[in-house]
């Protein structure tokens, strides 16, 4: 049962891990844990999707609360009717990018507030375990909401496109579909995969693999599209593809968003640690304030409000926006993308090409049986470099710089490095894997 409870979120096979009756358990747990009585359900498209809503409703309403039952959205959507309509939580049914025989639950307060392993989850999985909610007075009750004209009447009032681009789409079968109804007839969309299939027949809906955006990346160079947006499975996450059909890197397209944000004047936007140095250069070019922040959305969101930052981008493709209660809506990434394009009247590979001002490694991962020593060493290895532990530990120097931080799930150090060219940002790499794996 443990291995459910995940850094983020509930996740695991189904029906081996989790099935109705224990997402009935789960829904009693986060009633006791958070008081909430108004509590906002969505989910995606998998097979059993419904059956674990029908266990977390009775579940839910049995410990007293009312259940707004949004049927079938997208991540952002379920978010985004959190706030709007002043629940005090919402549980959004979904595996995310994970293949088909796995689901789970997304966990978040009012306002869209999420609960982590550190601030709820924890104790959520304690009172599973133990069984130890209270007998209610009441059951709650359950309703219909469909969310998706208030979702689409709000993207659609940050639409500044003064003519219909056109938009190669990659739904990988899944709630991307729902994430731009409201707005896919402001664009010329050319459709992949747009078929709901929770068996995710086609491919892996993860735009971090880059293979997974081989079709997509091909019929934006065939249909001489301006750009392409490949969503993943529940839609909080989105890949970007550039006219030429070259992949955007997710850190850059948070300095191209930041563009179009800045333009209504200043504001103080977060990027994560990973990120190259050409993003907060731009955000800061463009009059901004850039923030950095760790890894993580529950850290890039508390970080937020904090700050009182109006957006967040994230190397992994979550864009994060505060009109949205400070979360996710691609949606959204995806309007301001084509905001910029025809206010600067430029092909989108262009407003890319000056981003890439440094070599980057990507994001590497090692395999690693003692972490703690191996970042002990490395910190010494580098002591001459400015040393900051916001999120493991990062080294800066003037012609190059690194991130190494150890995964939340497994016993794995992920390395990020970039420099000003590619034959040092090599050498330093190899230097540090070297090191790493010894």
């Amino acid at each position: 049962m443990s291995g459910i409870f995940k850094a983020y979120d509930i996740r695991g096979i189904y029906p081996a891990d989790l099935d109705a009756a224990m997402a009935e358990a789960i829904g009693r747990a986060f009633v006791t844990f958070t008081g909430a009585r108004k509590i906002v359900v969505g989910r995606d498209m998998r097979p059993h999707s419904d059956d674990l809503f029908q266990g977390l409703a009775r579940g839910l309403t049995g410990q007293g609360a009312d259940v707004i039952d949004l049927g079938l959205c997208s991540t952002p959507m379920s978010y985004f009717a959190n706030g709007t309509l002043r629940a005090d939580g919402g549980i959004m049914i979904t595996a995310s990018h994970n293949p088909g025989e796995w689901n789970g639950f997304k966990l978040c307060r009012a306002d869209a507030v999420p609960i982590s392993g550190a601030t709820g989850i924890a104790d959520i999985q304690r009172i599973v375990e133990t069984r130890s909610w209270p007998t209610s007075s009441r059951t709650g009750t359950v309703s219909r909401y469909d969310i998706a004209p208030e979702y689409g009447k709000f993207l659609r009032s940050f639409a500044r496109m003064d003519r219909k681009l056109k938009v190669v789409v990659d739904y990988a079968n899944a709630m991307g579909l729902y994430e731009i109804a409201g707005i896919v007839d402001l664009f010329d969309v050319i459709p992949l995969y747009d078929r709901l299939d929770g068996t995710f027949p086609n491919h892996e809906a993860n735009p971090l693999h880059v293979a997974t955006l081989d079709a997509i990346r091909a019929k934006v160079r065939e249909t001489g599209a301006d750009f392409g947006a490949a969503f993943d499975g529940d839609a909080d996450r989105c890949g970007f593809i550039d006219d030429l059909g070259e992949v955007i890197p997710m850190d850059l397209f948070t300095a191209l968003i930041a563009q179009d944000i800045l333009s209504d004047g200043p504001a103080t936007i977060l990027y994560d640690l990973r990120s190259s140095r050409a993003v907060p250069e731009c955000i800061e070019e463009n009059g901004g304030k850039a923030v950095m922040s760790r890894v993580g959305h529950a850290f890039i969101k508390a970080q937020m409000r904090e700050t009182g930052a109006v957006f967040a981008g994230e190397l992994s493709g979550h864009y994060y926006f505060k009109e949205n209660f400070t979360a996710e809506s691609q949606a959204l990434a995806m309007i301001k993308l084509a905001n910029l394009i025809c206010k600067k009247n430029r092909k989108l590979h262009e407003l890319v090409a000056p981003l890439r001002r440094y070599a980057s490694s990507g994001e590497i991962n090692s395999r690693v049986a003692d972490v703690r020593s191996i970042l002990a060493a490395i910190k010494k290895h580098y002591a001459d470099g400015r040393q900051y532990e916001l999120d493991g530990l990062s080294v800066e120097y003037p012609d190059w710089h690194f991130n190494v931080r150890a995964s939340n799930t497994e016993p794995l150090l992920r390395l990020i490095v970039e420099a000003k060219d590619p034959a040092l940002m090599a050498a330093k790499r190899d230097e540090l894997l070297h090191l790493i794996r010894g």
